[in-house]
């Protein structure tokens, strides 16, 4: 136990470092003020949006878009993977596809995405549930390929139908691949959240429009109100992800 708090403890380190040295090079005017602001400031910046009741309605709607996105992208994603690891002649039709659109940066929907469906809340949506519905599609298909023939041979040997293949064999076998795919496409589907909001740019409210803000009128400390936001809400959520996958894969036991 001891060596574990030792190791937590080294993990401050690093960030108390950073922000001592930030305090002294403001504090003596080493740097320009204007471009690196003091942490005073910072604070003061981040208690204002607090107060003023931006902070819970940002995160509310960039919540709403994350969730709605990654729910929508991680559905598709295991139904396709499913069907792609299940059936050989679903693969051969749709698989050279899937594998050619996956290697198209994300990033480069957002100018189609914004022709077709404009910058309002359905294009961002869809590029959220794009961003999370590949690493699902692909950890499904890859799950879904490691059930060997011997394990689906007992399975019919039980007298196993399709549906409890799929449904007792297949999917359990699968489900720690496919956890890993949903927890990387959580973290993706926040990231595309975020930049669907500063690249889609728009009038609706969301945690990226603090950084939209503070690059507009110039305030370096609201733009790092921001990213402490962005970050701290995507820590609390890679957190969340990882109980959630513990809790239901705990008949893994520990791995190391």
């Amino acid at each position: 136990m001891k060596s574990i708090r030792e190791t937590d403890l080294r993990g401050f380190v690093l960030p108390v470092a950073f922000l001592v040295l930030w305090y002294v090079v403001t504090a003596l005017q080493l740097v320009n003020t204007k471009l690196i602001v003091p942490p005073g400031a910072v604070l003061d910046s981040a208690w204002k949006v607090v107060t003023s009741g931006q902070l819970l309605g940002g995160l509310q709607a960039s919540l709403t878009r994350d969730i709605a996105g990654f729910a929508a992208g991680s559905a598709a994603g295991i139904l396709l993977g499913l069907l792609l690891g299940i059936s050989r002649w679903a693969e051969r039709l749709i698989g050279p596809t899937f594998h050619t659109l996956k290697q198209i940066s994300l990033f480069a929907w957002l100018p189609l995405l914004s022709t077709w469906l404009g910058t309002g809340e359905a294009a961002k949506i869809l590029f959220v549930a794009l961003s999370a519905f590949y690493p699902v599609a692909l950890s499904t298909f890859e799950g879904v390929r490691g059930v060997t023939r011997a394990q689906v041979e007992v399975a019919r040997v039980l007298g196993f139908n399709r549906w409890q293949l799929v449904s007792r064999l297949i999917l359990p076998a699968a489900s720690p691949q496919i956890a890993t795919g949903l927890h990387l496409a959580l973290l993706y589907a926040w990231l595309a959240t975020i930049g669907a909001e500063y690249l889609l740019g728009s009038s609706a409210q969301g945690i990226g429009n603090v950084v939209i803000r503070g690059k507009a009128t110039f305030h370096v400390e609201l733009i790092i109100v921001g990213m402490l936001l962005i970050g701290l809400v995507g820590m609390v959520l890679n957190r969340l992800a990882s109980l959630v996958e513990s809790r239901v894969l705990h008949w893994r036991g520990p791995v190391h």
